[in-house]
């Protein structure tokens, strides 16, 4: 049986790094790298000119103290021996100043000193022409001695006549020893330049890696896109601002909501929405959760949440979409909670009735049906004269049948007087009920039961007054009675009660309202509801209207 091939293991590639932080600490590495190099570089090539030009002005320095006129007078009167007075000048110089040699010469290029006293008498190796000529010159040369730094000068004598030349090398392995000394040095100081380089790279990276959430290039590219799909995808308006309250981004949907266009980005917030409820909410200047704002004919749900860098995000929700549904369902509500009381009521009418035309009393059973007809109608029609919004006025036409049902009086009041230009009915709706349903419990007890409700807009704030007959509140609960379940009723075996004085207040609040209890005139409680931006403009349709 023949053995099974084996797979060769497979080998590990080392390949760029994936994460942001690993590729910028490389990247960082490899710059300072390169900076290090280039610079030591371009230090270390002028460094070699910079001291081949300090060797021959130093041996051109040693070369114009030579030349004396002292020495050019030794010159002219001595002959060019090893011991004569020019070479023992010669070489005191050239052992007090460390040069490689010191050469004297006639106007025929004969030595008259040199380190090696065999070359004296003979010429030099070298062009002296131009040192003659009376120039000096500066120069690097091969000689008898080798390789050196030269410097050359005219010999004058007292009265400036040329009578020689001298001629001073500083030797050129001295020269490439400095230099070479210099490298380990400045090598030193590179390594610890690219040392400290390689550490802060190192921080930097561990500072983008905290920051970055040690995510690869591909896998932010990625979030971006999704996060692009995500904002662009979904329905609710998105509005992130940075930590000055400017628009970092923004979304489609929340350009639609606030009519709003994409050069508002980078623009802060006052600016682009100007002053009220709406800016005050983005900016996070009124705070909770689900707040109301308007904007335009738009009701809009607002969350803010902020970040880390001490900006926010923002996601704004258009209310109108759940607006049909919610009026359609508390129009049913409503019209359940009539009938069950209109329940007991029209049962015992149509008793009567078929009493009455039992015993043949056929006139009084018209005038029985006329009557009875007739209360209706009139409180129907007293209810929609005053207030024009057909959700609102068919929750007080039934609360009013509610009310009779239990022996309460429910009145509206003169003053009242409410346009069809509600931008959140439903929100009304329920504050009105809750009050209405507290105002009955009230006062069912009292001696006079009643209830008035009054309700007017005054320019795009809408004004409710709620009063009762019952007991009143006593001014130290005033403010208690808004918490979360706070009741003076005994709960129920299904639930709990203290409920709806608390989210009258919160949906009061929450469109940047208030809502108060006080003394009633004649007794009793009266709750005043001040919605502020309740109402529409008058050239802009209802935001109710467009639900239904």
């Amino acid at each position: 049986m023949s053995p099974e091939p084996t797979t060769p293991a497979r080998r590990r590639r080392i390949g760029w790094p994936q994460r942001v932080s690993s590729q910028v600490l490389l990247m960082q590495l490899a710059i300072a790298t390169g900076v290090t190099v280039l610079a030591t570089g371009l230090f270390l090539a002028p460094l070699s000119a910079q001291l081949d030009d300090q060797a021959m002005r130093r041996a051109l320095a040693i070369a114009q103290t030579t030349a004396s006129p002292e020495v050019a007078h030794d010159l002219r009167t001595s002959p060019p021996i090893p011991g004569g007075p020019v070479q023992r000048e010669a070489e005191r110089i050239r052992q007090a100043t460390g040069a490689e040699y010191v050469v004297i010469m006639n106007m025929e290029g004969v030595r008259w000193s040199h380190t090696s006293p065999s070359e004296i008498g003979q010429v030099v190796s070298t062009d002296p022409s131009d040192a003659l000529a009376g120039r000096e010159v500066m120069e690097i040369d091969s000689g008898t001695l080798g390789r050196s730094a030269r410097g050359k000068v005219p010999l004058r004598d007292t009265d400036g006549t040329i009578t020689g030349a001298v001629s001073v090398g500083i030797e050129y392995d001295s020269v490439r020893d400095r230099l070479l000394a210099a490298i380990p040095g400045l090598l030193a100081y590179a390594g610890g330049a690219l040392a400290a380089g390689a550490l802060a790279a190192y921080l930097i990276s561990r500072r983008l890696q905290r920051q970055t959430r040690d995510l690869a290039f591909s896998d932010i590219s990625a979030l971006l896109a999704e996060r692009e799909a995500m904002l662009h995808g979904i329905r609710e308006g998105v509005v992130a601002l940075d930590a000055h309250g400017r628009i970092r981004l923004m979304n489609d949907e929340a350009q639609r909501l606030l009519h709003l266009d994409s050069s508002a980005k980078g623009l802060p917030l006052d600016h682009v929405l100007g002053p009220g409820r709406t800016t005050d909410v983005l900016a996070g200047r009124v705070t909770g959760e689900d707040l109301v704002t308007v904007r335009g004919h738009r009701v809009l749900i607002a969350n803010r949440m902020p970040t880390d860098d001490g900006g926010a995000v923002a996601t704004l929700r258009d209310r109108t979409e759940l607006e049909r549904l919610g009026r359609e369902l508390d129009s049913t509500r409503g019209l359940i909670d009539a009938l069950r009381a209109q329940d007991h009521e029209h049962a015992n009418r149509m008793h009567t009735l078929l009493g009455l035309l039992e015993l043949e009393m056929h006139e009084e059973a018209v005038d029985f049906v006329t009557e009875v007809v007739g209360v209706h109608r009139a409180t129907a029609e007293q209810v929609t004269e005053k207030v024009h919004d057909p959700l609102l006025a068919s929750l007080l036409v039934g609360k009013a049948t509610v009310a009779a049902e239990r022996g309460v009086s429910l009145r509206i009041a003169a003053g009242t007087l409410l346009p069809d230009r509600l931008v959140d009915p439903r929100g009304l709706v329920t504050i009105v009920g809750n009050l209405v349903d507290n105002a009955m419990d009230a006062a069912a007890g009292s001696a006079d039961p009643r209830i008035e409700v009054e309700l007017y807009a005054q320019d795009r704030t809408a004004v409710l007054r709620v009063a009762d007959s019952g007991p009143g509140v006593p001014i130290e609960q005033r403010e208690e009675i808004f918490t979360e379940g706070w009741t003076t009723k005994e709960p129920p075996a299904h639930g709990k009660r203290g409920l709806g004085l608390a989210m009258v207040r919160r949906l009061a609040e929450r469109q940047g309202g208030t809502a108060e209890v006080q003394d009633a005139d004649g007794g009793g409680a009266e709750f005043v509801v001040v919605l502020p931006e309740a109402l529409s403009e008058l050239n802009e349709p209802a935001t109710a209207g467009e639900a239904r």
